[in-house]
């Protein structure tokens, strides 16, 4: 009797199975990351409030990106143009002092203005004129403000410089303006300054301040050389 016992002691005893150890859970740290609500922006940890600032302002700049890109494809604007058509000079002589040449200027210049869009009116509030010889001032003059509508090209009214000024020319710059004297072309430079708005259908936006420069050869009229028409620049 004791053998069968001890027989079936020495079986393999089949059991209920062992149950897992519990698990537990632990809130994470605040270095350990965080979850971020969907919803709203009160979160548990920092990480979330800097999460979603950042999506609001992704949202606001491509916002305002999409207004202004249809606004832009909507108007399609485009640089309004100045050219010179017309100058002349019916006088540009020095007289040689001992503070600086004195020059003696009688300059006129014909310009007009292009304004090649369809949808977009322009104010010029204020256009003021300096005319440049050797990159030194010697002349300034006023034009009068007016309004400029869609695809249109308006002819200024004629920029008359006339008057004396003291320039002071290097002997380099004496020289060429010798050989520019000979030949009766001289290169003058006329710069406009510009105070402008635009109109959109009833709105008006901003205020411009373009400078445009208008690189010229200009004859005198005593040489009976014809000005060539001149496209300006703007100058940045």
């Amino acid at each position: 009797m004791s053998q069968d016992k001890q027989t079936y002691l020495n079986r393999a005893y089949y059991g209920p199975p062992i149950p897992p150890p519990a698990k537990t859970y632990r809130r994470p740290s605040h270095g350990g990351g965080c979850r971020c609500c969907l919803l709203d922006c009160l979160c548990d940890c920092g990480c979330c409030l800097l999460s979603c600032v950042f999506k609001i302002v992704c949202s606001i700049l491509i916002f305002i990106g999409l207004i202004a890109l249809s606004f832009w494809l909507l108007l399609r604007p485009h640089e309004v143009k100045f050219y010179a058509v017309d100058a002349s000079l019916a006088q540009f002589n020095f007289s040689v002092a001992a503070g600086g040449d004195t020059l003696y200027y009688d300059l006129a210049v014909n310009l007009t203005v292009r304004n090649p869009n369809r949808h977009i009116g322009i104010y010029y509030d204020e256009i003021a004129a300096g005319a440049y010889y050797e990159d030194q001032r010697f002349g300034m003059a006023a034009l009068s403000p007016f309004y400029q509508g869609h695809e249109n090209t308006t002819s200024l009214e004629t920029v008359t410089f006339k008057g004396q000024n003291v320039l002071i020319l290097s002997s380099s710059q004496s020289s060429d303006y010798g050989g520019q004297k000979k030949d009766g072309v001289f290169d003058i430079a006329v710069k406009l300054f510009v105070k402008m708005r635009i109109k959109v259908g009833w709105v008006k936006i901003g205020k411009f301040k373009p400078k445009i420069e208008c690189d010229l050869k200009v004859p005198l009229s005593s040489s009976g050389k014809r000005f060539e028409f001149t496209k300006c620049r703007y100058d940045f």
